[in-house]
């Protein structure tokens, strides 16, 4: 057992929990979200744009396969210290990354570093967190630490975004009387100083965390040399817990199932954000970041913990099993209602806010259902947390294809076909909830 310093353990959980998981969602929303509305900015191509920000995602599905050789250096505080102040770091990179030549290419590279770095700190924080507290405590805490995970999301998606938009209508000033030609260069330019600003005060924002979590943040002791984990030991012991995840019932169905229950999904994610700031000429709805950021940061946020609240009384009072399908069902509705906006086009904010707020309450909602089949049909066994952690990984790997692929099919077709090929990519998941079976007893 790990032992924790005496002021430690004096010190209050909530001096520490909301920080770490602000932390861990900041990166992971910045990357996923909001780096493509960035490049969108920039004029780099929607099937650039959701090819590599989908690859770079890649770090959160192998991240189970690097996690055991944390234990075997330092500890799990200095790594979440070390990847938050080296996350921000990296930001700021990405900042300067803006103005070059190859802007792009540069800025997609060190977005990669940031993953690498981020998917590493969720290993360590989760290791923190279960290391620090006790499981009454671990329940206790668990709302404050996805409340902030959350709200790094509002922040990042709304927040910024909206901020962003301020910024590019301030830096690009007035184009009355301009030619075209110069308007185009003034709105770039305004762009690129705008989001140098972003990326710079994401970049604060992490070494800030990093170094109020540096003293806050529980210290576990440092192990003896003969205390760590032998290596050749804990790659047996990786192998082993991989093995006997797959000698599992129904282990293939599942992974089929966790892989589909998000196909469409992963279509959608790069391209929605892309679609609602492309231009009415160009199919999309010419929304501005900073009503890209109103909609995201407040009525989607709201939204979002009203389908998930609402879901976890409706599995409780159903059970899992009788629920899935009415989860699935909700968790892909929102496709239709992009469809519309796709072929009609709306000015009204309104008409896309509510696009907006369906899909983030039925993800909310469906979203539910997902987690909660991996947690009790899943993980259940001797290695349940590792087994957990390979079907998450295993989920983002089935968001993470079809994203990469989202932006080339998305420039083939143009938006409104689109999105009509997205309502055919839910079919799979209906079918494969449908049909799914139980291998545990589901409980109420």
């Amino acid at each position: 057992m790990k032992e924790i310093a005496i002021e430690d353990k004096k010190r209050s959980p909530i001096s520490w929990i909301p920080t770490l998981y602000f932390a861990m969602g900041m990166p992971f929303v910045v990357l996923n979200m909001v780096c493509t509305l960035m490049f969108k900015g920039l004029d780099v191509s929607d099937t650039q744009i959701a090819f590599w920000t989908s690859l770079i995602m890649l770090p959160w599905t192998l991240k189970p396969l690097w996690s055991p050789l944390l234990e075997m250096y330092k500890t799990k505080k200095f790594f979440v210290i070390i990847t938050q102040i080296a996350t921000g770091c990296i930001f700021g990179l990405v900042a300067l990354a803006l103005h070059l030549p190859n802007f792009f290419a540069l800025s997609i590279a060190l977005l990669a570093v940031i993953a690498f770095s981020g998917a590493t700190h969720d290993v360590a924080a989760d290791g923190v967190y279960m290391a620090s507290l006790s499981k009454d405590d671990q329940a206790r805490y668990i709302g404050w630490q996805g409340a902030f995970y959350n709200i790094a999301k509002i922040a990042a998606t709304g927040g910024l975004v909206y901020l962003a938009g301020m910024l590019i209508d301030y830096y690009t000033g007035d184009l009355t009387g301009l030619s075209a030609t110069a308007a185009a260069a003034a709105k770039h330019n305004g762009t690129v100083v705008a989001w140098t600003i972003i990326m710079a005060v994401i970049g604060v924002i992490m070494v800030m965390l990093g170094l109020y979590n540096a003293k806050f943040v529980p210290s576990e002791k440092a192990k003896d040399a003969a205390e760590k984990p032998d290596f050749k030991q804990t790659m047996i012991d990786l192998g082993n817990v991989f093995v006997d995840l797959f000698r599992k019932k129904h282990i293939a169905y599942y992974i089929c199932f966790i892989i589909l229950y998000r196909f469409a999904e992963g279509f959608v994610m790069k391209i929605v954000p892309l679609f609602l700031k492309a231009d009415v000429a160009n199919g999309g709805l010419g929304l501005t970041e900073k009503e890209i950021g109103l909609c995201y940061g407040t009525f989607g946020a709201a939204a979002f913990v009203i389908g998930s609240v609402l879901a976890g009384y409706y599995v409780a009072h159903r059970g899992l099993q009788k629920s899935l399908f009415s989860l699935c069902c909700v968790f892909n509705l929102p496709f239709v209602a992009y469809t519309l906006l796709a072929i009609y086009q709306p000015s009204s904010l309104w008409l896309i806010g509510g696009g907006i707020v369906l899909e983030y309450f039925g993800y909310g909602f469906g979203f539910v259902g997902l987690t909660l089949f991996m947690m009790q049909q899943i993980a259940p066994g001797k290695h349940q947390m590792a087994h957990y952690a390979f079907a998450s990984g295993i989920m983002n790997l089935g968001v993470m294809l079809p994203g990469m692929l989202s932006g080339y099919v998305s420039d083939m077709l143009g938006y409104q076909n689109f999105f009509i090929f997205v309502l055919f990519c839910t079919i799979p998941a209906f079918l494969i909830t449908w049909f799914v079976p139980f291998t545990y007893p589901d409980k109420k």
